[in-house]
């Protein structure tokens, strides 16, 4: 089984971070220093495709596992990546059950959906070694988060989650607070009333939630909220924060300087 699914199976819940850079080295050292499953953001991050693909085999060196949110869920943009071997999705601004219908059906092989077949010649099948790939193990293996990041998916979500295939709702909670009018402003009674919202009817419906660190929830909230999968740190935020900090201490021993280290 895809290993990713097998850990959102289980008991406690899986911690990532965000790839922005669409650098491999960068991706690969976050591996190798604690943050063994990488999310990389096809959404707002660098690269295209094949530069995530490059990432994704990098991480998959270092012993991590990879989740890629995508740019969009049309039909092209799913079928294209799924043929190139990721099996752990993010879809971003997913508003309606219909919606949801559709990029579920991306995923998957007639009968069950609308994916076009070229099995035994895409990185997703190992080229051709996986002989049972498009029978089973296509369906079996992946993993389908849709984003909730809309107030107009939060009045549509009962109907979202009950649309079958879809293994996590993931909130969004910037967007979210901004598509409630609060932009930047996730702690505003309002959107924290949505968050609320979301997880009751989640709840009831059985759907596994995923999220970000932020919105006033840390880790440990997350876990006893009971969400199944939370992405925190990025690689730019560890730039920056590192760059300044280092920056700090420079000055703090000699004092600032105005030609930029050089």
């Amino acid at each position: 089984m895809n290993p990713f699914k097998a850990r959102m199976a289980r008991d406690g819940m899986v911690t990532a971070a965000w790839a922005e850079l669409g650098n491999a080295d960068v991706a690969e050292i976050m591996v190798r220093h604690g943050w063994p499953t990488i999310v990389i953001d096809g959404e707002h991050g660098i690269g295209e495709l094949e530069v995530w693909v490059g990432m994704a085999r990098a991480i998959e060196a270092a012993g991590g596992e990879v989740v890629l949110r995508l740019p969009d869920g049309s039909d092209t943009t799913v079928k294209r990546a799924i043929d190139r071997g990721f099996r752990n999705f993010i879809v971003p601004m997913v508003n309606s059950a219909k919606q949801a219908q559709s990029i579920v059906d991306s995923f998957r092989y007639p009968s069950r959906g609308k994916r076009g077949y070229a099995a035994p010649i895409i990185r997703a099948s190992d080229w051709g070694v996986r002989t049972g790939y498009a029978l089973d193990e296509a369906h079996d293996d992946v993993v389908i988060m849709l984003q909730c990041e809309h107030v107009d998916a939060v009045a549509n979500l009962a109907e979202i989650v009950a649309v079958p295939g879809i293994d996590a709702i993931f909130i969004g909670p910037n967007d979210l607070a901004a598509s409630a009018g609060h932009l930047e402003r996730m702690d505003h009674a309002e959107v924290q009333a949505l968050l609320k919202q979301i997880e009751a009817v989640t709840a009831k419906a059985g759907m596994p939630l995923a999220t970000i660190v932020g919105a006033g929830r840390s880790w440990a909230d997350l876990e006893r909220l009971g969400y199944r999968f939370a992405v925190g740190v990025n690689d730019v935020s560890m730039l920056i924060d590192s760059a300044r900090r280092l920056a700090a201490e420079r000055d703090g021993m000699t004092g600032p300087t105005s030609d930029a280290g050089y």
